[in-house]
């Protein structure tokens, strides 16, 4: 997944809070804390792939489940979350 986040075909979601991501990020991820995905996901390009990414996985699970049902077909939750992405 790392070699893929500079691809501009792929938008990478950080749905962590504001403040987990002010923290630490990774570059080119945008913030979209769980909590407000339902109201931005206008943010989002359908016909691009999503990879969505919390702290350990749970967050970002719940947030890929989310965006399917809203007709984003492209969406990965990266395993792991920032714990796993060193």
């Amino acid at each position: 997944m790392k070699s893929k986040a500079s691809n501009k075909d792929l938008r990478l979601v950080d749905v962590r809070t504001e403040g987990e991501f002010s923290n630490h990020s990774i570059r080119g991820a945008i913030n979209i804390p769980l909590h407000t995905l339902s109201n931005r996901m206008d943010k989002l390009e359908h016909d691009k792939e999503i990879a969505v990414i919390c702290q350990s996985g749970m967050r970002s699970l719940k947030a890929s489940k989310q965006l399917k049902k809203n007709q984003f077909t492209n969406v990965v939750n990266v395993r792991g979350g920032m714990n796993s992405w060193k």
